[in-house]
């Protein structure tokens, strides 16, 4: 079991992330709870499910709301709509081997890198 410490700076490296730019359990803190605390990919997914909502959800959106930066109708929606996704996801990953998962989602960070890449090289005038 990792010790308490190694969970904490997982947790304020996920925060801030999660603060800058909109992410951190996914793209963050399951690659960090497996390398760093040495679990499967399922049970880092799942951990990442439960810690998400209490401090991303709450302190991050209500900065950005006392910045006008939040369009609660679309959040509702989009919260209502992640529920039902959200299981749908969680049922389908729990019926996948380890391996199969934990290639899925680096094929899934990948090809999101590469967009994002892409992306940002066009608008800057690079390609």
């Amino acid at each position: 079991m990792a010790s308490w410490l190694t969970f904490v700076v997982i947790g304020c490296v996920g925060g801030l992330f999660a603060g800058i730019f909109g992410v951190g359990g996914g793209i963050v803190i399951v690659p960090a709870l497996i390398y760093w605390a040495g679990f499967s990919q399922h049970k880092a997914t799942g951990t990442s499910l439960a810690v998400l909502l209490p401090p991303i959800g709450l302190a991050a959106a209500a900065e950005y709301y006392r910045h006008g930066n939040v369009d609660v109708r679309a959040a509702i929606l989009l919260a209502c709509s992640m529920f039902v996704g959200g299981w749908g996801g969680a049922y389908l990953a729990n019926q996948m081997k380890g391996p199969y998962l934990r290639l899925a989602f680096g094929v899934f960070v990948s090809g999101l890198g590469v967009y994002l890449v892409y992306g940002a090289c066009k608008r800057l005038g690079w390609i």
